[in-house]
């Protein structure tokens, strides 16, 4: 796998090479824009930053507004603006004109609030409404993902007819995968497989190649509830309807993979106590406010755990080797019950689960949580047994602290399998994003229940009951 990734390391090395030379040579506009057509549009979006001003200039001369939107559509986000002033107002208006508006929507949240006033103003009505659209939605929002790239015509037509229609439609329109059919009250009907309708016969009724059962989603829904289905449904695109059945727009297969990436991003942010991702050129302060809040519920936690464990200085005080096995106690329960949180959440992302199904979670993890547990217990029995053995100690000695550290380990394990499971499942009851429920989070509070647990059966079995103190 690693010689694969080298390989195409290599490759996309070349690729860019060449088209630094093509851009960079002496080749007229037509020779330029004729051979950069046999690239992708990404490859020469990453080949733009190593071009200077001019260079990108007479690139954005050379391949006219329909092909840089494209090259826009894969532009890295800190470059936008710089970009944009480059080829001026006028020319990157006509340029998000000629966007899918989902992606013109990306290049205008990159810019200043004026230069966006300016590039809109500059836009034709249409293209102004479409963007105004998407941007009327939440983030969260499924509405906000959507474009209007999609081509829809009416129940009533004939194969022969729908057949102009596509063509009539196409030249604007290039999401061609998926037809999608409007009721004569301008209502969603269904749709139609693009290769159902170009191998009909004229005289098959329209009507037999609609599937009338094609999914969809609503403008308002919040992307994390409807991910699930759309990933499920592996369709190229799927409408998006509002609370009247119009079809507003479409998410494509793209736009699926995006948000997918988004949602990871933005949960394993959570799982690390934070409430958003970071990048690079993040200022320190929006970073500190992100981070801070969990910080310092942590840091309480945390304090609260060292006044646990100061309450049992008596146990320290009498038998201090205990001390040296804290550490394994703790980290193993942290484990664990980081582990049961991202299973819960995982699962939780069924909306269909019953209390049924999550009581069984429950007692599936407490079953791996003993199992694990009591295998680890013995190891752990055996080998401190054995090492405090070699360090001198009687061999009484060392299994019965030995003994104490495995049913330490065993009850850790148990308990926070079931806190990683629990705590998730509440903030999921009370309609909070499970991911808050982050592992830092999950790891402190088990660290509490570890102490309180490993400490007290030190203080009960080898003190109180064993005499082993000094």
């Amino acid at each position: 796998m690693a010689f694969d990734q080298d390989v195409t390391t290599d490759d996309n090395r070349q690729k860019l090479q060449e088209i630094l030379a093509i851009i960079s040579g002496s080749l007229s506009g037509e020779e330029m824009a004729e051979q950069l057509s046999d690239y992708h549009d990404n490859d020469i979006a990453e080949a733009m930053e190593s071009l200077d001003p001019e260079q990108r200039k007479r690139l954005f001369d050379v391949l006219g507004d329909e092909r840089t939107s494209d090259i826009f559509s894969y532009v890295e986000d800190e470059d936008v603006g710089t970009y944009v002033e480059e080829m001026g107002l006028e020319r990157a208006a006509d340029v998000l004109e000629n966007m899918d508006v989902d992606d013109a929507v990306d290049v205008l949240e990159e810019i200043d609030e004026q230069t966006q006033k300016q590039l809109i103003g500059l836009i034709d009505e249409e293209a102004r409404q479409d963007i105004q659209l998407i941007r009327s939605y939440d983030d969260d929002e499924i509405g906000s993902e959507m474009t209007t790239n999609f081509i829809v015509m009416d129940r009533g037509l004939t194969v022969k007819q729908a057949m102009k229609e596509l063509v009539r439609q196409a030249k604007d329109n290039d999401n061609i995968s998926t037809l999608y059919v409007n009721n004569e009250d301008g209502t969603f009907y269904g749709a139609i497989d693009l290769k159902d309708l170009i191998i009909a016969r004229e005289y098959i009724d329209l009507e037999d190649i609609i599937s009338t059962s094609y999914p969809y989603v609503r403008d308002h829904e919040t992307i994390q509830d409807c991910l699930d289905r759309l990933v499920d449904y592996a369709e190229d695109s799927i409408p998006v309807l509002d609370g009247e059945d119009h079809i507003l727009g479409v998410i494509t297969a793209h736009d699926i993979v995006e948000a997918v990436d988004e949602e990871l991003g933005d949960d394993y942010a959570k799982l690390a106590g934070l409430t958003a991702e970071e990048d690079l050129t993040e200022p320190l302060g929006k970073s500190m406010k992100k981070r801070l809040p969990w910080l310092i519920a942590l840091m309480f936690l945390g304090i609260l755990v060292s006044l646990v464990v100061g309450k049992f200085e008596a146990v320290v005080s009498q038998l201090a080797i205990i001390v040296s096995f804290q550490s394994l106690i703790l980290d193993m329960a942290g484990n664990v019950g980081t582990q049961s949180l991202a299973v819960t959440i995982r699962v939780l992302m069924d909306e269909d689960l019953t209390f049924t199904d999550k009581l069984h979670l429950v007692f599936k993890e407490l079953r791996v949580g003993f199992c694990n547990g009591l295998l680890l217990g013995l190891l752990s029995v055996c080998f401190v047994g054995v090492y405090l053995t070699v360090l001198g100690r009687t061999w009484d000695f060392a299994f019965s602290v030995s003994c104490c550290v495995g049913a330490a380990l065993l009850c850790a394990m148990i308990i926070s399998s079931v806190v990683g499971t629990l705590i998730p499942m509440f903030f999921h009851r009370i309609h909070v994003d499970p991911a808050i429920a982050s592992g830092p989070l999950i790891t402190t509070v088990n660290d509490l229940v570890a102490v309180i647990v490993y400490y007290g059966l030190a203080w009960i079995f080898l003190i109180n009951m064993l005499h082993l103190g000094q």
